[in-house]
């Protein structure tokens, strides 16, 4: 018998701990079942969602703000962002104390993210460190010293990276210096940070956004829930997990945000990071 077409709207998730309210419609009950007769979902690092949506492998993605100035045939979906206006803890510029920022030459750039790269690239240019070489690693942060002098680690990986701080330092005898690229944007430019959003093809109705802010509403109103579930899942304290999704990451997309996003984008361009790229959302995608 010929085989049915599928024709789900596929989605390119993020696998980290910081999407977990955004995601949580898609996978518990009462609407989980709903939604997978609309929705195929794959879960990936944030780059390759990027990546999906390009080749036209996915049909939404959440993915990171850089991939816009790179195709911006995408539309934005109203509602929601993964967005730090402070401290964000999962988003480190790790150096050895002994060398200045603007001294370092060399750095190891986690695979996972584009943007982090771009912000950093963007704040090193600000601390007077044009130079700097980025050379693209797996997460793991003692490799990525031993190759060069600094490293950019994001998501579960630099969490986990700060809880070790202490140990590894016990371990090394060597001392760094942990930026939180969030707090370090934020002190410089006075906006917050954003590192990613829904985005779709031109062909995929925005109406379908509505999905997407039920499930966020819901997940932030099951913050003791998805601690409980990700405290089996990545070694951190529950507190550390709750204080995160509570307090460091911000999920709403709102008129903080989108300045936040063309901030980022005119000093993108200005500093030869990112082409250039008018951002713009029509009033209506200003979330409630």
């Amino acid at each position: 018998m010929p085989q049915v077409a599928d024709s789900r709207l596929r989605i390119a998730a993020i696998r980290f701990l910081n999407p977990a309210p955004l995601m949580w419609d898609f996978e518990h009950p009462p609407f989980n079942d709903e939604l997978s007769k609309r929705y195929r979902i794959d879960m990936m690092l944030p780059s390759e969602c990027a990546d999906r949506l390009e080749s036209g492998a996915a049909d939404i993605g959440l993915v990171p703000i850089a991939a816009l100035a790179r195709n911006p045939n995408l539309r934005v979906l109203p509602g929601c962002t993964i967005a730090s206006k402070g401290r964000v803890r999962s988003l480190l510029l790790v150096r050895r104390a002994r060398q200045k920022l603007s001294e370092i030459r060399t750095v190891a750039a986690d695979r996972a993210s584009r943007t982090t790269i771009a912000y950093t690239r963007i704040l090193l240019q600000k601390w007077g460190n044009t130079a700097a070489e980025f050379m693209q690693m797996t997460a793991d942060l003692d490799a990525m010293l031993e190759q060069t002098d600094a490293a950019v680690v994001i998501g579960d990986p630099a969490l986990m990276a700060l809880e070790e701080q202490a140990n590894r330092y016990e371990r090394t005898g060597e001392e760094l210096v942990y930026h939180d690229l969030a707090l370090e944007w934020k002190t410089m430019t006075g906006l917050p940070y954003i590192s990613a959003i829904w985005a779709a093809h031109s062909g995929v109705d925005t109406a379908v956004a509505e999905d997407f802010i039920r499930s966020r509403d819901h997940g932030l109103a099951n913050i003791d829930t998805l601690v409980r579930e990700w405290t089996r899942k990545i070694p951190l304290p529950a507190e550390t997990i709750c204080t995160y999704l509570t307090e460091n990451i911000h999920y709403v997309l709102d008129e903080e945000c989108i300045e936040g996003m063309r901030g980022f984008f005119r000093m993108a361009a200005e500093a030869g990071v990112l082409p250039q790229y008018n951002f713009a959302l029509p009033a209506q995608a200003v979330s409630q």
